[in-house]
């Protein structure tokens, strides 16, 4: 029997992108109001053995995921003010990835050591070390959350989120894709982007702990070292939690993930569940058309 394949995406600029099995489809709504879909092959590592290795393919998906999405985002940005654009090849999207993690590596990984440190005088383990730097990180992403939340031009970007998840709800419950009744579908998900970035923060206590409190220098270079390790740890312990979300302790454990998304997920419109739905139905149409005989 062949394997269940679990649907997701991300919004975009006055759209959805869909990652199915073969590709990608992005369905943007211009500023005429035609809703336009997008569909492009995944690239090759997509379908390597190491896309289904434990703890590797946490690794693959999170590089995979943030170079389709910046694609996805700069060719959504063209479309919805009715201009084609150039599209943007795999060495610049590679670096513009590379740039996003260097940045986010520096806000919430590098910035809370150094603010915690400035109490090193006061704590005296380092596993209260790590839970208070955890603390720091935790609140300096809130913030950000909450920041983005504020800003106009992203309440539109949520909306769209909670269309996606509303949208994959509604297929993974097995009723029609159809906007009314998508739209009686819960906004939040449990394999939302969002709810991976607080597992992350929550096995990154974890595993820095097991490393102690040694120099500020080896401390930081373990910050660098194991970003890879605790992703790939997080994302199996996110598709674990997505696949028993039904056992009580599980939904209890996997709750504070999905309470934040209450500051990056607002209640779509029918027009923007249109969109999301268009972007899921053909990449579904794709693999169908495509299965092997």
């Amino acid at each position: 029997m062949a394997r269940r394949f679990y649907y997701g995406g991300q919004a975009v600029i006055e759209g959805v992108m869909m990652r199915g099995r073969r590709v990608i489809t992005t369905a943007v709504r211009r500023s005429d109001g035609e809703i336009v879909v997008d569909i492009q092959s995944l690239p090759t590592i997509s379908n390597t053995r190491a896309r289904r290795i434990p703890l590797v393919r946490g690794i693959v998906v999170l590089i995979e995921s943030m170079v389709l999405g910046i694609k996805s985002l700069l060719y959504s940005a063209n479309v919805s003010v009715n201009e084609e654009g150039e599209e943007i090849s795999g060495v610049a999207a590679g670096g513009m990835v590379a740039a996003s993690v260097a940045v986010a590596v520096g806000a919430f990984a590098i910035a809370p050591l150094f603010l915690t440190r400035l109490l090193d005088v006061y704590i005296s383990s380092a596993v209260v070390f790590n839970i208070i730097e955890g603390l720091i990180r935790m609140g300096l992403f809130i913030a950000y959350l909450g920041v983005l939340a504020k800003l106009p031009s992203m309440k539109r970007v949520f909306s769209y989120h909670g269309a996606e998840h509303k949208a994959v709800n509604a297929y993974e419950a097995g009723v029609p894709l159809e906007v009314a009744a998508a739209r009686e579908y819960n906004k939040a998900h449990t394999r939302c982007g969002t709810s991976f970035l607080f597992v992350v923060m929550i096995i990154a206590i974890i595993a820095l702990s097991l490393v102690g409190h040694p120099s500020i220098g080896y401390m930081v270079l373990w910050r660098i070292i194991l970003v890879p390790v605790i992703a790939g740890i997080s994302y199996e312990v996110t598709q674990f939690g997505a696949r028993h979300i039904e056992h009580g302790f599980i939904r209890a454990l996997l709750a504070p993930g999905l309470w934040l998304q209450k500051l990056t997920t607002r209640e779509p419109d029918d027009s923007q569940l249109e969109v999301s739905l268009a972007a899921l139905k053909k990449a579904i149409e794709v693999d169908q058309l495509e299965e092997p005989a």
